[in-house]
């Protein structure tokens, strides 16, 4: 995996839990030129195992590939990975959202049309908060009224959300289907979280938060985001679905 994790590094990680009791991890792999959706698992959180490139070392190796947001379910106060007519879902990308599906989590392949084409699920929408680029958020969370997708954006520099700075990364929502993942039912006109602390404004990258994990505890959820590209914070907000 080196030569696809040097010397650019590896960042946006995703954690959730397979249904055999394995933490799954996506991350991105990023070698200077190209970064590639990547996965590991671990049984302790502490021993991790890469399996390599998520879309294997086919036709999608060299594609540019981020932040892999797989679809699963709240058990008590795990979030555990899901199957949709037999398979696992992922949303990833950074410009626009796809789809990926899997057999054991592990090994995925990207949702293509009849033409071989990546197939959108989620775009940029012009002269709105997210008018440049979305990016997945946490792992998706399937309910019975459908798939709760956080996802982060950006503003245009010229032509944007003109109540935001320009550039400025914000965090949006939508709804997909419950039953075909590709399906978006709703999507938020307004953005929910935004830059406003100093932390969130002023960074190595200033006007930024950057929603990554959610978790369930206590009743509460627990939501980690990134903070200008220089710190990591959480925002907390009461259950609110089952």
């Amino acid at each position: 995996m080196k030569a696809y994790e040097w010397e650019g590094g590896i960042e946006d990680p995703r954690l959730i839990e397979l249904p055999d009791g394995r933490y799954l991890l996506t991350y991105t792999a990023y070698d200077g030129r190209t970064a590639r959706l990547c996965v590991a698992t671990s049984t302790d959180l502490r021993h991790w195992h890469k399996h390599g490139l998520a879309f294997g070392e086919g036709r999608w190796r060299d594609l540019w590939s981020k932040s892999g947001a797989v679809v699963g379910r709240r058990e008590g106060s795990r979030i555990v990975a899901t199957r949709i007519d037999g398979r696992f879902w992922m949303y990833w990308g950074d410009t626009d959202i796809f789809a990926a599906t899997s057999d054991d989590g592990i090994r995925w392949q990207p949702v293509t049309d009849a033409q071989g084409a990546l197939v959108p699920v989620l775009r940029p929408r012009p002269g709105m908060f997210d008018c440049q680029l979305v990016e997945p958020g946490p792992p998706a969370l399937w309910t019975p009224r459908g798939i709760v997708l956080l996802y982060n954006s950006r503003n245009l520099d010229e032509g944007g959300d003109p109540d935001l700075p320009p550039g400025t990364y914000t965090a949006g929502q939508a709804l997909l289907d419950e039953g075909n993942p590709l399906v978006l039912r709703d999507r938020l006109t307004h953005y929910f979280l935004r830059p406003e602390a100093d932390y969130e404004r002023t960074g190595q990258v200033g006007n930024v938060v950057f929603v990554e994990a959610l978790s369930l505890y206590k009743g509460q959820w627990f939501l980690y985001y990134g903070t200008a590209d220089s710190h990591i914070a959480v925002a907390v907000a009461p259950r609110s679905f089952h």
